[in-house]
């Protein structure tokens, strides 16, 4: 399966100039033979939200993302906050190319005061589900950086993790060495999706990449400016480097449970 990372920088609170982006982006990496296109963390309003934060979930963007998703033929990942049972939650959802919502995904862990002050903590490590023949996880932006999300998903037989991100200075070392260092960890392919140029305060670092379970980068997009990426996923791969390196069969759990 071929997939796509859209490196991109969200209108601020414009949802409507966002989908017509998301929709023009979508047409693009199907029409280049994309089966999935990945977007960046928040991208539907912005990230930095403040007050608009509530008024903005409610506006209910994501109907019209699965609009795009089934008119291109195209699977989808796609963020933007969320109201679930009155809470406010960084979402992100797995969109089939028929339009069905396979996965939905909220942020259980949340960075620094700008994500504690607009959101509640998702209480998932991950979620994974079935998509073209590939098993796919969810995470948001910090969940990565931990390994144990990761190992997680893994256990749960994640093939592929998909992690819009918004990741800003000074982490751009999170980029180049941790992500790759993620997918040989639990052999998985990371498909790690970024902002780009500034939001408010932050300067985004732009640098989203697609690595194989090898650690191998596969596509890599430049620190500024707008990109699409593409990369092949293939299920066998992730078989064999966990043959070869039996990591998850090797771990002795029961040590490290308290």
């Amino acid at each position: 399966m071929q997939i796509a990372a859209w490196q991109a920088l969200s209108t601020h609170g414009d949802i409507a100039t966002n989908l017509a982006r998301l929709d023009e982006s979508a047409r693009r990496a199907a029409a280049e033979g994309a089966a999935l296109l990945i977007t960046p963390e928040m991208f539907l309003t912005g990230y930095v939200l403040g007050d608009d934060t509530r008024a903005l979930a409610q506006a209910a963007p994501l109907e019209r993302a699965r609009e795009i998703a089934a008119r291109h033929a195209i699977g989808l990942v796609v963020g933007g906050p969320e109201i679930e049972d009155g809470a406010c939650y960084n979402a992100a959802h797995l969109i089939g190319d028929d339009g069905q919502v396979l996965a939905r995904y909220h942020k259980a862990h949340l960075f620094g005061d700008v994500d504690r002050d607009q959101f509640t903590a998702g209480d998932r490590p991950t979620c994974v589900a079935d998509y073209h023949g590939v098993r796919i996880a969810l995470m948001i932006c910090y969940d990565v950086e931990f390994p144990e999300s990761v190992r997680a998903a893994a256990r749960q037989g994640a093939e592929l993790i998909c992690v819009p991100t918004a990741q800003m200075q000074p982490f751009a070392h999170v980029n180049r060495r941790l992500i790759p260092t993620r997918a040989w960890e639990s052999q998985v392919y990371l498909a790690y999706t970024n902002q780009h140029g500034r939001e408010a305060a932050f300067d985004y670092v732009g640098h989203s990449l697609i690595v194989a379970p090898d650690g191998e980068p596969l596509a890599e997009a430049p620190s500024a400016g707008e990109a699409l990426i593409h990369a092949e996923i293939d299920p066998a791969a992730v078989a064999a480097g966990r043959a070869a390196n039996p990591y998850l069969d090797d771990l002795r759990q029961e040590l490290f449970i308290s």
